[in-house]
């Protein structure tokens, strides 16, 4: 398979990423097509959707071997599940599912007819094979049991942003970037109090601490 489109996002490294998409509503993301593919005609009538699927590559997952079993990061790294009954990047074919929200297609010079959405979980540059639209009816199941992860919700943290440093942060990505941090950025088997964290962020390394549930950002270094 080709890749169609790459993703341009504020995730420069996978460390910080959202688990799944959705989680960082305010989390801005673009998809820039291939050259091959900017013929707005592929596009026509997609306006009329609200959100996508994107079928993406684990790009930096790749590799040639595969397990039966994974240690999906939010059992702490130590129970293991069967790789399809978890999203763990470490499958047979690299390959990523996400749904995100279309806010709008925009024409450009560069990069031809481009989509902007929000709630993505992917690192810049990442591949994209394939989207399509996001069909209400068929795709949205009201009495789906979710796993191991019905409990995400004890994992959020409270986020402490200083004034001083918040106001370093562009207006427009201070949200998304408390959604991320709210996520607990860290691997689970990590809880050392001590230990200080460097998210990339942008242009940003977020520098922060996390002690009983509460995530204190310390410092913004630029670049």
């Amino acid at each position: 398979m080709r890749a169609v489109a790459r993703m341009k996002s504020d995730f420069p490294d996978k460390f910080g990423i959202p688990r799944q998409s959705g989680l960082a509503k305010e989390l801005v993301s673009t998809i820039i097509f291939e050259p091959e593919y900017r013929n707005p005609d592929a596009l026509r009538g997609l306006e009329n959707f609200s959100h996508l699927w994107i079928i993406w590559q684990f790009s930096e997952a790749v590799r040639e071997d595969w397990s039966p079993t994974v240690r999906p990061p939010r059992l702490g790294g130590n129970t293991r599940l069967g790789v399809f009954a978890t999203r763990s990047p470490f499958r047979p074919n690299s390959i990523g599912l996400s749904s995100v929200k279309i806010l709008s297609l925009e024409e450009t010079k560069a990069y031809g007819t481009v989509i902007h959405v929000a709630g993505a979980d992917l690192m810049d540059g990442t591949p994209i094979l394939d989207i399509k639209p996001y069909i209400p009816y068929s795709d949205c199941h009201t009495d789906a049991t979710g796993g191991f992860t019905d409990d995400a919700e004890d994992f959020l943290l409270d986020v402490v942003f200083p004034e001083e440093l918040l106001q370093k942060v562009p207006e427009n990505k201070r949200q998304a970037l408390r959604e991320v941090l709210s996520h607990d950025p860290r691997p689970s088997y990590q809880k050392d109090s001590d230990r200080i964290y460097g998210l990339r962020f942008a242009d940003m390394n977020i520098r922060f601490t996390v002690q009983n549930k509460i995530l204190t950002v310390f410092n913004i270094e630029r670049g």
